[in-house]
């Protein structure tokens, strides 16, 4: 695993799936990570579990939706270990629906927490990061932002937002030694997935060539690369994690 002693990690979206996986794994390279959600309970239960193992941890409730929650958390975060090194946005909801169908508020709630919040997110780390003359950004992405999926027009445009804001604010901050890359993942075995029926899990394995669903330790492990020292030179790209269901 690559090393990330004395780092300090914020990852959104924390309390489950694969937040929660990256989280473990980010500690488990070393570094400190807080782990920001919506739920307290969740959170301080993945705290227990990381300072158990010997790490260092910090729960932040926030949601990514509402600015000031957002300022307030990194706030704590900086209060609390010193300084940003990592950022990973992960924090994601669904609304799903039809798009001829689809009301006003399932739209706009989804590119609030999904694309608005991770920008929100960004600017405060880049505050830190700037001062620092490093960092990394790694922000979540999707599979069908890449191939497109019906019923989910909303998640799907915040999702293929998501990887046009890591190219453009790649960018604009490389001269800073700041990296920003995107996570693309596929169908991944997460609270998320649970809901599906075993007929459709069966029928999604028949297009991903490796034949199996992700688990969040994949996911995990890719961000954990793209935050290491070693990922230095890659900056403004996505990292497909989906078993070969699209190459693009």
């Amino acid at each position: 695993m690559f090393s990330l002693k004395d780092k300090v990690a914020l990852v959104t979206g924390a309390s489950q799936g694969i937040g929660r996986d990256t989280a473990l794994a980010l500690a488990q390279a070393g570094a400190k990570v807080a782990v920001a959600a919506r739920n307290e309970e969740k959170l301080a239960t993945l705290v227990s579990e990381i300072e158990t193992a010997g790490g260092a941890a910090l729960a932040v409730k926030m949601d990514v939706a509402e600015a000031e929650q957002v300022k307030a958390g990194f706030k704590q975060v900086l209060e609390k270990f010193g300084r940003l090194d990592i950022l990973v946005n992960n924090a994601a909801i669904t609304r799903d629906g039809l798009s001829m169908r689809m009301k006003q508020d399932d739209w706009e709630a989804v590119l609030k927490t999904n694309l608005t919040g991770a920008h929100l997110c960004i600017q405060q780390a880049l505050s830190t990061m700037m001062r620092a003359r490093t960092g990394r950004i790694i922000n979540i992405s999707s599979v069908v932002a890449q191939s497109g999926n019906a019923g989910q027009a909303n998640y799907v445009a915040a999702k293929a937002g998501l990887i046009g804001l890591t190219k453009a604010v790649a960018i604009e901050i490389a001269s800073r030694n700041i990296t920003v890359n995107a996570v693309a993942p596929g169908f991944i075995e997460t609270p998320m997935t649970d809901v599906l029926s075993d007929k459709v899990k069966e029928e999604l394995k028949t297009r991903i060539p490796l034949g199996r669903m992700g688990s969040a330790r994949d996911v995990a492990a890719a961000i954990v690369f793209l935050a290491s020292d070693e990922a230095g030179y890659i900056t403004g790209h996505v990292l497909n994690v989906n078993g070969g269901m699209h190459l693009a």
